[in-house]
């Protein structure tokens, strides 16, 4: 095999070192020349803010602007919408788990619970209100002085019931 044909020839190789001299060249001038100026991505104004001024006021992100009550009620809301959705959760999850049962079964199973709490706080204010009633009323009173005959005793006592709240006034002499 002849190695003349793979041999580049004087000229060609000359112009090849002569690019890579030129490309050396390049490289250290621009190395040498100084860097540009930064670009700057942000800006801080320090001047100091006016105490007063005649801007509107703007929303900023997050929760509306309101008062501590309702930043109170509104947390308390939403704690109690996690709370439902666990609850719901869980109840659909055991409702799904046991979809094979007997939907009497399951509405016994259910409401039993309920009902024996119903009950039973039927059962506590009924025992209390017994114990009320049962209780003699005794009414010392000390004078000095004049008493005249006739005295009068009145007694007021309201009930509050209902989901809309009807108040009823019992008084008594």
């Amino acid at each position: 095999m002849d190695r003349t044909d793979r041999t580049p020839t004087r000229e060609a190789a000359a112009a090849r070192a002569a690019d890579l001299i030129a490309d050396v060249e390049a490289a250290l001038a621009e190395a040498a020349a100084p860097a540009p100026a930064p670009v700057p991505t942000a800006y801080r104004d320090d001047s100091p803010l006016p105490a007063t001024g005649d801007t509107l006021p703007v929303a900023q992100p997050g929760r509306p602007p309101m008062s501590q009550r309702a930043t109170d009620a509104s947390a308390m809301m939403l704690a109690g919408g996690a709370g439902t959705l666990m609850a719901g959760t869980g109840a659909g999850a055991a409702l799904w788990a046991l979809g094979g049962i007997d939907p009497l079964v399951l509405a016994l199973a259910v409401g039993a619970p309920v009902a024996v709490v119903a009950a039973l706080s039927h059962l506590v204010r009924r025992v209390g209100q017994a114990a009320a009633e049962a209780a003699p009323i005794t009414h010392h009173h000390h004078y000095n002085g004049p008493v005249d005959a006739r005295q009068e005793h009145h007694t007021t006592a309201p009930t509050t019931r209902g989901v809309f709240a009807r108040t009823t006034m019992r008084t008594g002499r």
